[in-house]
Formats: structure tokens, C-alpha cells, sequence
């Protein structure tokens, strides 16, 4: 059944989701905080309002933002989509948040009647635009069921993995080992470039082993040409979810030692200042501590979301 959709947040990986949708046929009242960001996609058949409140009227309303407070300011906060007479009848959120947040969000709007999906994705900008993203979605199975037309217009693939936040802990583990992986990988890299292996020869072999995947594959150009001023993500979100995912492992009870070392890590990155440059300049960093000066590479390599 067709819906009237809505969808607050337009940053980098809001702004590629929503054109998912537009292009797939399905019509999008979109908001956002700096209304330039969301004017582009009205070229694209989005309807561009001037108050979260003007999707109150939407049957469903997703969300993209950057935080818990973020998520409950425009729910909740002054002028919030939920602070009017008329509701929407289904939230649903691919923000990068906490459980125990998205469980007081859950809490809050099924008390005024309103259905709840956690919705968080696998992967940036980039993958999101190549319509590779994975949805993995928690909630009502029923809700889930109802909605999966619409993730799947912005996805190569959705999975539903229960019922509560448990989408959440999903996301948590994902981003803490995304985490993880790039530390292992900026390390090994200047090891075999300061051995005398070409970065790029080696990151293509990487990439051609059984350790190669869509990750290593579409962070190859920035590391080869050290384009890091072409944000997907940056390390002050990094070390967010890093601290997210630590949060979890106390609460749950399980060590974890490698994201702890990353933790530190990426938190030394935003201590150097690197806040709104590309998580990549890890590799930069580890190059220094190891005494190695390195540099662009020129070199054209393919990023594995081309088809």
C-alpha cells in the first residue's frame, strides 16, 4: 500500500537515501535543519518544507541525524515533528544511535500511538548512491513487512534481526569493527609501502585476497591518492561509535580489547584536529609514527561500486 513518506535529515548519506526513493517512484516531503542542503533534491521530485511539523501529516517519517539528542530534538524538542496535534503513524530511523536512547525514543512514541523501526545501514555516501547499502531493521516484524518496499528502494538488501533495539546492538558491532578494520589496514599498508611495497600494489592485493571486501575495495582511492578531503566519514563520528560500541561490550560483558587500542587511536585523531577530514587520514598518521613521509599516488584504481 502506497504511503505518504516524509524524511528529516539531509547530510551526505541522508541526501543519497531519499533519492533512492525518488527514483524509485515514491514521492518525499523532505526537511532539513540548513534548507540549502535539501533544495538539489527538489530537481528531483522531493517537496521541500519549511517545518518539521509539516510532516506531521506523512504516514511515515524517517530519519537520518547524528545522535541520540540529535533524534529527540527533531521528535520531540521545540517545533519537533511529534509536538503538534497530528501525528505520523510510523517513525523510522537510520541514525547511528545508542540502544538504551532508541529505547526511551521507542518508549515515548508508541505511548502517543506511534510505530517505531530502527533502521540503521552498512555503508557511506558512496554506497549509498550506488544503491549498495544494506538496511538491517528491528521492531514489529508486521512493521517491518509493511516498510521493506521502501528500504529496499534505497538498498541492495534489508534483513529484519528482531523485535526491540536490537538493530541497534547490529549497528553498534558493525560500526566497532568498521572501526577496527581500518585501523588494521592504515597499519599493514605503511608496513608493506615502508618494506618497498607500492601502496597501491598492495592495496589491490588486499583487496584480491580472502581479506578484500566492499569496504577495503571503495577505501582504496582516498588511500592510494590521499584524498582526504572528500568526506564519507569523519573521525569525531568515528570515535563516537567507537565509545558506543565500548558501552555496549560493559554493558553486556564482553572484553574488547582491539577496539579499545582503536578507540584511542581515532580519538587522538580529533585531538590533532582532524574533525572534518575523512577517517582515512588514519593512514597519514600511522605514516608518521613510523617515519614515513608519504604521498598522492596518481594512480587510477577502481573503488568496486561501479558496475
Amino acid at each position: 500500500m502506497s504511503q505518504s513518506l516524509g524524511w528529516i535529515g539531509l547530510g551526505r548519506m541522508g541526501e543519497a537515501m531519499v533519492k533512492k526513493l525518488l527514483q524509485a517512484g515514491h514521492g518525499v516531503k523532505v526537511w532539513n535543519r540548513t534548507r540549502a542542503k535539501a533544495e538539489p533534491l527538489a530537481e528531483y521530485g522531493a517537496q521541500v518544507v519549511d517545518s518539521k511539523l509539516d510532516l506531521a501529516g506523512c504516514d511515515t517519517v524517517f530519519t537520518m541525524v547524528s545522535t541520540t539528542d540529535d533524534l529527540k530534538q527533531v521528535l520531540f524538542g521545540d517545533g519537533g515533528v511529534m509536538t503538534g496535534a497530528k501525528k505520523p503513524r510510523t517513525v523510522i530511523d537510520s541514525s547511528s544511535i545508542s540502544q538504551e536512547g532508541s529505547a526511551q525514543i521507542r518508549e515515548k512514541l508508541e505511548g502517543m500511538g506511534v510505530a517505531y523501526l530502527c533502521a540503521p545501514v552498512s555503508g557511506n555516501a558512496k554506497v549509498a548512491k550506488a544503491g549498495k547499502l544494506l538496511v538491517v531493521a528491528s521492531g514489529p516484524k508486521a512493521l517491518y513487512d509493511t516498510n521493506e518496499t521502501y528500504l529496499a528502494a534505497m538498498s541492495r538488501k534489508t534483513m529484519w534481526v528482531g523485535e526491540g533495539e536490537l538493530a541497534r546492538v547490529w549497528k553498534i558491532a558493525h560500526n566497532t569493527m568498521f572501526g577496527v578494520i581500518i585501523q588494521s589496514l592504515c597499519e599493514i599498508t605503511v608496513l608493506a609501502e615502508k618494506a618497498g611495497i607500492p601502496r597501491h600494489v598492495f592495496l589491490e592485493s588486499i583487496n584480491d585476497s580472502v581479506l578484500g571486501s566492499m569496504y577495503t575495495r571503495y577505501k582504496t582511492p582516498v588511500l592510494t591518492k590521499l584524498s582526504f578531503e572528500q568526506v564519507t566519514f569523519t573521525p569525531k563520528l568515528l570515535l563516537k561509535d567507537m565509545d558506543l560500541g565500548l558501552g555496549a561490550g560493559k554493558a553486556h560483558g564482553v572484553p574488547m580489547p582491539s577496539a579499545a587500542a582503536t578507540r584511542e587511536s581515532i580519538a587522538r585523531l580529533v585531538g590533532r584536529g582532524h574533525e572534518d577530514v575523512d577517517f582515512a587520514i588514519l593512514l597519514k598518521e600511522t605514516a608518521n609514527d613510523a617515519g614515513l613521509t608519504i604521498a598522492p599516488l596518481n594512480v587510477d584504481v577502481g573503488d568496486g561500486l561501479s558496475s
